[in-house]
């Protein structure tokens, strides 16, 4: 018995021990939200199939054969009223009343140490689904990857996870939904790596790997080991076929630059039409509708339409029909606001511009010629890599969707050449670009993006000097002696806290020795007026940079702009602690540490 009470003792031990090792908890982790991420992409890719046979008639994913046979007033009202019903759904459930995606993913990463609202990942999933089901021009990879990070989020948040933990969770949540929802593992890790995570160390790497091969797994188990497209083996005729490689890359980047460009002009435009924002959905529903009763094949996310590109199934005019539409119609429905990807519509524009060059240029040079599906499946990947502005993970999921290999090297000179010149032009991605144009920059290194991640708040001092601006000057004059930062802010004198200026000795001027205006002058008259001050709402590289700009040691911080409420103030010693910590923390992260 006691021999038996002594293992059970020593067992309990390691137990504890390994639980206590990091490695091998996350490795679990990235078990358990691999799971959790994969049934989520299941669960969605049947959410979307449930909601088209309702408002299409069908299950099946063959939706431009399928719809063909529909009825037309069908095919004109479900993606009009699925719109309006969407436009609805995001106005009343959706945070800032708008889609969720990728992009929010990034600004959670960069901003907020990976913390999403569980709540808003579901919303954003079921808006999605349903503006993919009723037909719109949209793809899913993005709420797949949103819906994949708000649950690993959320079980890092209950496990009360550090920061660099709880992306390396997140990183398991978007690998294990790629992953599942395309049957790519190798680029769900190389996906979440890039985007998400940021870095490769192994502390990263491995639990993404685990969950990125259980998410595979899970899928397969589910739909089957079968690659997204089908199409024949394809081989490249010859070598001095690399040039046209190239222009197809530059014509990519090209449709990559009017995709961005133009969704961003299709939602300013939306913003002057006098409707609430709840019909614009159903707007461009209509016209998607009114299209897909003549070309069903822009209908939804494509695949059918990106397979009969690669399996040269489509003429010359018909290629270059589908192609002017899909571009035109996925910026409609993406910045009328419908929920979705851009992803799958990146794929259909590359393999249908891909499939277009291929043929022109087989007609130029006939015995150079590796056949139009070749160019269809280097198109695909230039214009998608340079949309996601992620070309290491375009790569591998091109090669993983399509199952051919052996036109490696095109397929990477084609997804170069058109991010590198989609780079130079528009000077972002897709999705930095979405955050842009909210006011979000995510540019520069790690620590740049931990000090964005941390508010003016956190280090805000309350222990500072205030007078009243009807303080007379002799009061001023002692209070300023007195204090220790030889600085004093002046509040309006009605109570309202309301900053007026500061006053330091230099402000005072001649009135710091001269005592024959002591009657007259109170400290409104000698405060300096429109002094910089930051919002209470701001981060540390925003008083960084605000710092550096009005070469001052220590600014005001107010509540807001409009208020102007004085609230604390920031020294510059503090923000620059912050920067050294920011430092060490990246470079912590960089070695697995974090």
């Amino acid at each position: 018995m006691p021999r038996l009470t002594e293992m059970m003792s020593g067992a309990a031990g390691a137990l504890l021990r390994v639980l206590r090792h990091r490695q091998l908890v996350l490795l679990a982790l990235g078990l358990l939200t691999g799971a959790i991420g994969a049934g989520a992409a299941i669960a969605f890719r049947d959410l979307i199939s449930v909601i088209q046979s309702v408002a299409l008639g069908f299950w099946s994913e063959q939706v431009a054969s399928l719809a063909a046979q529909q009825p037309w007033w069908r095919i004109l009202l479900a993606p009009a009223l699925g719109g309006l019903l969407v436009g609805l759904f995001i106005h009343f459930f959706m945070p800032g009343r708008r889609p969720q995606g990728v992009p929010h993913v990034m600004e959670a990463t960069a901003l907020r140490s990976g913390r999403m609202d569980i709540r808003a990942g579901i919303g954003a999933a079921l808006a999605s689904a349903a503006s993919i089901g009723v037909g719109a021009s949209v793809g899913r990879e993005g709420p797949v990857v949103h819906l994949g990070a708000s649950l690993s989020s959320w079980v890092a948040q209950r496990l009360h996870l550090s920061r660099s933990l709880t992306l390396t969770l997140l990183g398991c949540g978007v690998a294990s939904a790629i992953a599942a929802s395309f049957n790519a593992p190798i680029a769900g890790v190389f996906f979440a790596l890039e985007v998400v995570v940021g870095h490769y160390a192994l502390s990263s790497f491995a639990p993404i790997v685990i969950a990125s091969v259980t998410g595979t797994i899970l899928s397969r188990l589910y739909y089957g080991n079968f690659p997204a497209f089908s199409i024949p083996p394809r081989t490249i005729a010859s070598f001095l076929e690399f040039p046209a490689f190239a222009l197809l890359g530059i014509v990519c980047a090209l449709l990559a630059i009017a995709f961005i460009k133009g969704t961003a002009l299709v939602e300013d435009g939306m913003k002057r039409v006098p409707v609430p924002d709840w019909v614009k959905p159903g707007i461009a529903g209509l016209v998607v509708g009114i299209v897909a009763i003549w070309y069903p094949q822009v209908l939804g996310v494509g695949y059918q339409t990106t397979d009969a590109a690669l399996a040269e199934s489509y003429a010359l005019g018909l290629l270059l029909a589908l192609l002017g539409l899909k571009l035109a119609l996925s910026a409609l429905c993406l910045g009328a606001g419908f929920a979705g990807g851009v992803f799958s519509p990146s794929l259909v524009i590359g393999a249908l511009a891909g499939g277009a060059f291929g043929i022109i240029a087989g007609g130029a040079f006939p015995h150079l010629y590796s056949g139009s599906g070749a160019y269809a499946i280097v198109g695909m990947g230039a214009v998608a890599g340079a949309v996601l502005g992620a070309p290491i993970s375009t790569i591998l999921i091109i090669f993983e969707l399509t199952g051919n290999f052996t036109l490696t090297i095109a397929v990477m000179i084609g997804v170069v050449i058109a991010t590198v010149i989609t780079q130079q032009v528009t000077g972002r991605s897709f999705f930095t670009n979405q955050l842009a144009r909210r006011g979000i920059n995510l540019e520069g290194g790690r620590e740049t993006r931990l000090l964005r991640s941390r508010s003016v708040a956190d280090i805000m001092r309350a222990d500072f000097e205030k007078v009243s601006s009807d303080l007379r000057l002799p009061a001023v004059r002692s209070r300023l002696q007195a204090d220790p930062l030889g600085e004093l802010f002046v509040v309006d004198a009605d109570g309202s806290g309301k900053l007026v200026g500061i006053i330091t000795l230099s402000d005072l001027g001649n009135a710091a020795f001269d005592t024959s205006r002591d009657d007259r002058l109170a400290a409104r008259d000698v405060a300096r007026r429109n002094a910089p001050t930051l919002p209470l709402s701001a981060n540390l590289e925003e008083a960084r940079k605000a710092m550096e700009s009005a070469a001052e040691h220590q600014l005001a911080v107010v509540a807001d702009a409009e208020s102007q409420r004085l609230v604390g103030y920031v020294r510059d010693r503090d923000v620059m602690a912050a920067y050294n910590a920011a430092l060490v923390q990246a470079r912590a992260e960089e070695r697995g540490e974090g």
